[in-house]
Parts: C-alpha cells; sequence; structure tokens
C-alpha cells in the first residue's frame, strides 16, 4: 500500500530536512592553508594531503592556496598584522612568532609530536613571546646555502671542480674561465635574495649585528660588496640577474641552471630534488662546498615552517590538520620523495635520489649542516632580519645598474639600517 503525503507534511517535512541540512553545512569549518615552494611536484603533494585530511575529517574545509614566494613574504606579514590572512602558513620568516597559535592545548597527542620534533620546535619559539612549552606547527625543512655547478661544463673546459678550501674569488674565477672556454652565457649567479647573499658575507667575516642592535655594513661586508659589484663588471656575475627585477624582490635562477646557461648557481638544498627531475641526463651537475673566506667556510642556514595562526576562527581544525601534516608518515614521505632535510626526527630516511648527481649534491648538503656559524643562526630569529635582507636586495641591485656608486650603496645601507633600529627601539 503506498502512502501518499499531503501537501503541508510534506513541505512541514522538507523544511525540517532543509533546517538540518543548514545547520549541517553551519558546522562544516572552513581552514586556509597557504603553501609556496619551488618544487611544483611538492605543491601538488601538499595540495593533495590537504583533500586526503577533508576525506578523513568531514567537517573540515581544507582551502588550499599556492602562491609565489615574493607574495607570501610581502603580504603576510601585513595581512596578520590587521588580524587578517590566512589560518595555516608555510613560511620562512620567523618573526611572526606574535601570531602563532598555541596547539598543544588542541592536540590528540601533543607530547608524541614534540617528541618526534624535538629540538626544532624551539626555532618557532621567542623567548618572551611564546611559551617555552608552547606547539606553534612544525619545521619542514632544514636549508643551507651552497654552489651548485655544472659538471659537464668544467670537464668540457678541462677546468678542475673548486676544492673545499676555494674562497668565493677562486669559485667566480673558476667559473668565468669555463663560461669563457665554453661559450656559457652566465658564470656566476645566485637568487636575488638577501639570505642568498648573506652566507658569503660571514665567510669574510661579516657580522650584522654589533652591541645588540644591527650594524652594516661592517668592513668584511664592504669587501665582499666590492667584489661581486667589480665581477658584474667583468661579466663574471651578469647584472641582468639582479638588475632584472626591482626594488626588494624575490627572483629565482634555478631554471637558468636548469637549462645549461649557468656554470655555477648558488642556492640551496631545496633545488636538488626539482634538479633531479627538471635536468635529468642532459648534463652532469652537483654541490660544492660552501666558499671559504677570512672567518672561515660557512654555509647559510635557513628553513621553512608550517604554522597556524591565532587569528583562526576554528582553532581545533588548525591543530588537528598540522598534527596530521606533522605526523611521522607524513613527514617520512615528504622527507624521502621530496628530498627534504626535515624538522622532524626520521630515523633513516631513504631519499629518492634518482640519480648520482644527486646523490652527490645531498651529500654535500648533510656534510654542510655543522658549517653553519652561530651568528647566521641568531640572525634568522633576530626581530628586523626580513628588513635587513631587503635593503640588501634593493641597495645591492641600485648598485650594479650604476643608481649608487660604492660609497653611496655603503651610506645607503647604513642609513637603512639605522632607521631598522630605531624603528625597533620605537616598538620595544
Amino acid at each position: 500500500m503506498k502512502t501518499y503525503l499531503s501537501g503541508a507534511f510534506a513541505l512541514a517535512l522538507a523544511t525540517v530536512s532543509f533546517a538540518w541540512s543548514s545547520v549541517a553545512m553551519a558546522e562544516t569549518q572552513t581552514i586556509t592553508f597557504l603553501f609556496t615552494d619551488d618544487d611544483q611536484a611538492y605543491v601538488e603533494r601538499m595540495e593533495a594531503l590537504s583533500k586526503e585530511f577533508e576525506t578523513a575529517h568531514p567537517d573540515i574545509k581544507v582551502n588550499f592556496v599556492s602562491s609565489g614566494y615574493d607574495a607570501v613574504a610581502k603580504q603576510l606579514p601585513v595581512q596578520l598584522a590587521i588580524g587578517e590572512g590566512p589560518d595555516v602558513a608555510k613560511i620562512t620568516d620567523w618573526q611572526l612568532a606574535p601570531y602563532y597559535l598555541d596547539m598543544r592545548p588542541l592536540m590528540k597527542d601533543p607530547d608524541g609530536f614534540a617528541k618526534l620534533h624535538g629540538d626544532s620546535l624551539n626555532t618557532l619559539r621567542f623567548p618572551g613571546v611564546n611559551d617555552p612549552n608552547s606547539i606553534n606547527g612544525y619545521v619542514a625543512s632544514q636549508t643551507f646555502n651552497l654552489p651548485f655547478v655544472n659538471k659537464t661544463l668544467f670537464e668540457q673546459a678541462k677546468e678542475p671542480l673548486p676544492q673545499p678550501t676555494a674562497t668565493l674569488k677562486d669559485i667566480v674565477e673558476a667559473s668565468a674561465r669555463v663560461a669563457k672556454a665554453t661559450g656559457a652565457q652566465i658564470p656566476f649567479t645566485m637568487d636575488r635574495s638577501g639570505h642568498r647573499f648573506s652566507g658569503a658575507a660571514f665567510s669574510y667575516g661579516s657580522n650584522y649585528v654589533k652591541d645588540g642592535k644591527f650594524s652594516f655594513p661592517d668592513d668584511a661586508a664592504k669587501r665582499y660588496i666590492t667584489d661581486l659589484y667589480n665581477w658584474t663588471k667583468d661579466g663574471s656575475f651578469p647584472k641582468e640577474m639582479w638588475g632584472a627585477a626591482g626594488g626588494t624582490q624575490y627572483k629565482n635562477m634555478g631554471d637558468e641552471f636548469v637549462n645549461g646557461n649557468v656554470v655555477t648557481y648558488l642556492a640551496g638544498n631545496w633545488m636538488v630534488n626539482p634538479f633531479q627531475k627538471k635536468i635529468g641526463d642532459a648534463f652532469d651537475w652537483t654541490a660544492i662546498s660552501a666558499p671559504c673566506g677570512d672567518a672561515g667556510c660557512y654555509a647559510m642556514p635557513g628553513g621553512t615552517a608550517i604554522v597556524g595562526f591565532k587569528r583562526t576562527k576554528h582553532p581545533e581544525a588548525v591543530a588537528a590538520f598540522i598534527e596530521f601534516l606533522g605526523s611521522e608518515k607524513i613527514q617520512r614521505e615528504i622527507a624521502e620523495n621530496y628530498v627534504i632535510l626535515t624538522g622532524a626526527d626520521i630515523k633513516d630516511p631513504q631519499y629518492k635520489l634518482e640519480s648520482k648527481n644527486a646523490k652527490d649534491a645531498m651529500a654535500v648538503f648533510l656534510a654542510a649542516r655543522n658549517s653553519a656559524p652561530k651568528a647566521a643562526r641568531d640572525l634568522e630569529r633576530l626581530k628586523g632580519s626580513s628588513a635587513i635582507y631587503q635593503l640588501i636586495v634593493q641597495r645591492m641591485s641600485q648598485l650594479i645598474v650604476g643608481e649608487l656608486s660604492l660609497e653611496d650603496t655603503f651610506k645607503a645601507m647604513s642609513a637603512d639600517v639605522d632607521k631598522v633600529n630605531v624603528a625597533l627601539a620605537a616598538n620595544k
């Protein structure tokens, strides 16, 4: 026997069903995850992991947003300062510590998470800003800046690779000889980045801080800047590399290396995986030891982190997402598949290094982990360091393209640094 509902009852039932549906929709928590990386395969995997998390948590929607590094570096601090921005983000700027969400009280197993990530969590905690036991996210990668070299070009030029004791001058001059012998367009270059610039500055003996304040450029930095400037004049460090972009804009030079146009390229271990995929068997390449100078042979340290922000409306969802991404299973997968030195203590990672070139390069980076100067690590955690990196890019660009003389560049940098110190003092 069929049962027929009256029009009034059917309408009432539909209204109730719609109401329950609306409640269910209202209970869905949407969080935005902002992610950036030079390895597109890694970006795509993080988006897929966000979808996997959604499947396991039907009440949480992850809005995955991928953006260029420069946009994130410039816009995220401004957004957070006015209470806006994403709920979760991959960052390189440790100065965002005041905006972090402490997820320890919200996690299912905070002690297990803290044990896996160990001392790396201290990188995110700033004294007087974050609770010393807080869990604000996790260190996604540890990085070191070293030169990549096109071995095939060196072999064609019959030029030996620079030895571990080679100075930056030795490396640049050898690269220039290789370029001349082979017709390569670019002897030596580095990313348009104050961080990339700074490793050799420490090797020259520079220290960006004196008596608790920023002090730049000192005599060692001036010697380094003068050398870079002279190399742009003789073509060893083509001025187009930094002059092609304006202001403080970041510019990655990796594609020029991939295309075989660069003899030596100063970058970091995050490029090993993209290089092994993009270069293939086009030519042989590797990394070499950090350039030496009067103070030592220093690899500039750095890193990235994935953190949650307290401006979120859904702290429990953010904590669950961070706990998922930072789990041993996911961290092992990321470390091995994308050749990343994670902050998590992954036992015996089996990096998927598909070529001898990548294996040799990664071995050099692993050996460089103890070659980072303490002053460089301290600089990364100092409030205002991002401003120092930015002014370096801006003023070096003006020097390289001829807008400023060497002396004017030194004066402008010093004046910029004074302004940073004044601003920091005013905000204490």
